[in-house]
């Protein structure tokens, strides 16, 4: 062959690369799920099984009954129908302080109506939501269009909402609600209490709407850089007050069943739930997401939670220990949720806190980064 065929001769192909098999397919994926299970991403379950076996050997004649499961479920179910509303403004970014008081307000309120403004059930839990409604829009005009910051705008609205839950009740309980009204907190399907029902649903709705639609995608995006996700050309400022309204709705929605379930409307229903919510985001943006606040995780977040308290309570330690519980476990879950931002994120606002670093295509789509 002489030199002038060797260089006219076609270049060799290139060596195809090797078709993925199905068992390489298969292994990644179980590589991935056990990923998933590892400790770090679902401690909570571990450490709630733990706690239950502690005071299951401690207290089993008390602790392991159906009563008190049913109370932790039944008494949790609020608490989570709140958290997972402040799920949506704390994926953005921005923190909600005012649901503790509009829970009281809508307490307050759907209590009064009945009482004393002779409206039926429906119509008073209708005007008490409508009402959460206005509260999200007053957050949301402060936030959005003000720039007022979300920790001084909230907790601003939540001292005039203290203000009139103190002037509509007198600082007294508002009894004599009908029995229509408590059957909204109180009906047992199958014997499991319906706040239950409730909670489960909204946390189905949640999961979805964060995990699977552009809007929860979003929200992530801007809590992983605002100004990027605007210039990208995502309308941050409608999703934003969209967050706000959400949480608010929330928070009304479980004022009411809160009310229906005591059966009466109590001034001081509302501030003790601002505690709990924010310990059980925070925590559960550790667990399943690894940094991102998330449904599920809030969920598991929530029964460590009142498994540890119950237990506590069970055992006869005083009074105090609930707040003290919840604020350890607080403290506890920021410590984590910062350590996990230092490790993998890359957003300078708080929503980077939670959110995993997100990219956002041209097109204003965000994309869950590595």
């Amino acid at each position: 062959m002489t030199s002038s065929d060797a260089e006219n001769r076609a270049p060799a192909p290139p060596e195809r690369e090797p078709t993925p098999t199905v068992q390489s397919a298969v292994a990644r994926e179980l590589r991935g799920v056990l990923g998933a299970l590892s400790f770090k991403h679902i401690s909570g379950i571990y450490v709630l099984g733990g706690l239950i076996l502690l005071f299951g050997l401690w207290v089993p004649q008390t602790f392991l009954t159906t009563t008190t499961v049913r109370d932790i479920g039944s008494d949790q179910a609020v608490t989570a129908i709140i958290t997972l509303g402040l799920l949506f403004p704390l994926a953005a970014g921005f923190f909600d302080f005012s649901v503790g008081a509009t829970v009281g307000t809508s307490a307050i309120l759907s209590a009064w109506l009945i009482v004393n403004g002779g409206f039926s059930a429906t119509e008073a839990a209708l005007a008490a939501i409508g009402v959460g409604l206005v509260i999200g829009m007053v957050n949301g005009i402060l936030i959005v269009f003000f720039r007022m910051d979300s920790f001084i705008a909230t907790l601003g609205v939540s001292s005039v909402l203290t203000a009139f839950i103190m002037w509509r009740s007198g600082d007294q309980q508002i009894i004599g609600l009908t029995a229509g009204f408590e059957k909204i907190g109180t009906l047992q399907p199958a014997g499991i209490p319906i706040p239950v029902f409730y909670s489960l649903a909204f946390a189905l709705v949640v999961w979805y709407v964060q995990e699977h639609t552009p809007f929860g995608r979003y929200l992530y995006a801007i809590g992983g850089g605002r100004e990027a996700a605007r210039l990208a050309g995502i309308r941050t400022n409608r999703l934003i007050f969209i967050a706000l309204l959400i949480s608010s709705l929330s928070a009304a929605f479980a004022g009411v069943v809160v009310t229906a379930k005591v059966g009466a409307g109590s001034p001081g229903i509302g501030p003790p739930y601002l505690l709990p919510v924010y310990a059980a985001a925070f925590l559960g943006a550790t667990q399943l997401k690894n940094g991102r606040v998330n449904a599920w995780g809030t969920i598991v977040a929530l029964y460590l939670l009142a498994t540890g308290v119950k237990g506590l309570q069970l055992t006869g330690a005083s009074f105090w220990v609930t707040d003290l519980f919840n604020g350890i476990a607080l403290i506890v879950a920021v410590g984590l949720s910062g350590y996990q931002r230092r490790h993998r994120m890359t957003g300078k606002t708080f929503g980077g806190l939670f959110g995993r670093a997100t990219a956002v295509d041209g097109d204003g789509e965000a994309k869950p980064g590595a």
